[in-house]
């Protein structure tokens, strides 16, 4: 599955592109370099990194002159860095921290899904569109960028917390949903206005296909609370008995990625979901520190590129040609969305701290949205400019993230006694 949308890629560069033989050197040697100046300057001007990254991505970017980087190497090397950064994170949890916060992670989702997607619906029949892009465009609106919410978890020493562990459950439970949607909506776009939906919905088999996405997630994660549990951990213990350093790095990262790879291409599910349970199966093993260290080098470089390929999909003449469309974008993300989840967990009884955090973690969107989006054009439901306002609401919600956490930390800081800043111990 190609988290970054391959369709949103497809459009005319400016230039000849460059070389086969050269064009993946090309993107990360002028990727990363262009990615340290903007990082290292945005730092020194006390903002995000993070901002920097994804400007570098929109000089490389087909919108803007000079270099124009390969959008689809781009994208493949972002999806390394989804895995890398998922299976880390699974590392940290094991299957009782993932079960503790159900009480609040799957309700709490589920409504928060809906009420962004009734905001998203709404807006859409405003501007004229039909009710079915407005359901794909309000789906897209709903769900949080993987990389954007642990990378900022973890700059805040807020993975390992009972806030941190809602926010990634609830991040899961996300991620189930949207690919449910996907496997779906190509057999219901044509009774939601497409002109390309599948055979499965005039045929009626929309439940059958339904059916077998779900049987296919359930032996998935079977598979890997039962016999993965097991094999995996061994495996790497086997592994770190021959005193090969390379050969512990290579036997790490080949399981985050294999198993990634394997359970999209078997069972139909996310990279990214793939990625977290590979992790959190090798939780219980001994070595799962040492592994930790070993990824976190290339988590970062990847998760870099991630922004990158962001960037690179930019257009910023949206911004002069249709500044209130995404303004509205925008608000529904880091201010409608964000109430929605504070509201929702202030209801399922949990403190305002709780709250603000989990909110603020899911006031952006990212790669998910691109690839609903690029679905939803391809099946003929949405109009193109859907493209540009989710991708101009992606921007500018990423590189607000940091503010909405700021803020968060500001009022934590003068609200939460001690004992409440304190980390919740990690079950792995």
């Amino acid at each position: 599955m190609n988290s970054l949308g391959s369709a949103t890629f497809q459009r005319q560069t400016k230039q000849e592109p460059v070389p086969h033989e050269t064009s993946l050197i090309s993107i990360i040697a002028i990727g990363l370099t262009l990615a340290f100046v903007g990082g290292f300057i945005a730092v020194r001007l006390r903002l995000p990194a993070l901002v920097g990254y994804l400007l570098a991505g929109v000089a490389i970017g087909p919108f803007t002159p000079g270099f124009v980087g390969d959008a689809d190497l781009a994208h493949q090397l972002a999806e390394i860095g989804v895995i890398l950064l998922m299976f880390g994170v699974g590392m940290h949890f094991s299957i009782g921290d993932l079960w503790s916060v159900r009480g609040i992670a799957l309700p709490g989702a589920v409504a928060q899904i809906a009420a962004a997607t009734a905001m998203g619906v709404g807006l859409a029949l405003l501007w004229g569109w039909t009710f079915g892009a407005g359901l794909v465009f309000g789906l897209a609106l709903s769900v949080a960028s993987t990389v954007v919410l642990l990378k900022a978890l973890e700059s805040r020493n807020r993975l390992d917390t009972e806030d941190g562990r809602i926010a990634v459950g609830w991040l899961i439970v996300e991620d189930l949903v949207i690919v449910l949607a996907l496997v779906i909506l190509p057999a219901v776009a044509g009774s939601l206005g497409g002109t390309n939906g599948s055979a499965e919905a005039r045929d009626g088999q929309l439940w059958g296909t339904l059916g077998i996405a779900l049987t296919k997630v359930a032996l998935f994660i079977a598979l890997m609370l039962i016999v993965g549990t097991r094999f995996f951990p061994w495996l790497l213990k086997q592994v770190e008995k021959t005193d090969s350093r390379e050969l512990f790095t290579l036997a790490v990262v080949g399981q985050s990625i294999g198993i990634a790879y394997g359970s999209t291409k078997i069972f139909g599910v996310s990279f990214a979901l793939g990625a977290f349970f590979a992790g959190m199966v090798l939780n219980a093993s001994p070595s799962s520190h040492r592994a930790v260290k070993k990824l976190q080098p290339l988590e970062d470089v990847f998760a870099v590129l991630f922004f990158v390929a962001v960037g690179m999909l930019f257009d910023p003449s949206v911004l002069v040609d249709q500044p209130l469309r995404v303004l509205s974008v925008v608000c529904i993300i880091v201010i409608g969305k964000s109430v929605a989840a504070m509201g929702i967990v202030l209801l399922l009884g949990r403190s305002m701290g709780t709250a603000l955090t989990v909110s603020a973690a899911l006031a952006q969107i990212g790669e998910f949205s691109f690839i609903l989006i690029a679905l939803g054009v391809g099946l003929g439901l949405m109009p193109e400019e859907s493209q540009s306002l989710i991708v101009a609401g992606a921007l500018l919600s990423i590189t607000l993230n940091p503010l909405v956490f700021y803020a968060v930390e500001r009022w934590s800081a003068r609200n939460e006694s001690p004992e409440q800043k304190q980390p919740a111990l990690s079950g792995g």
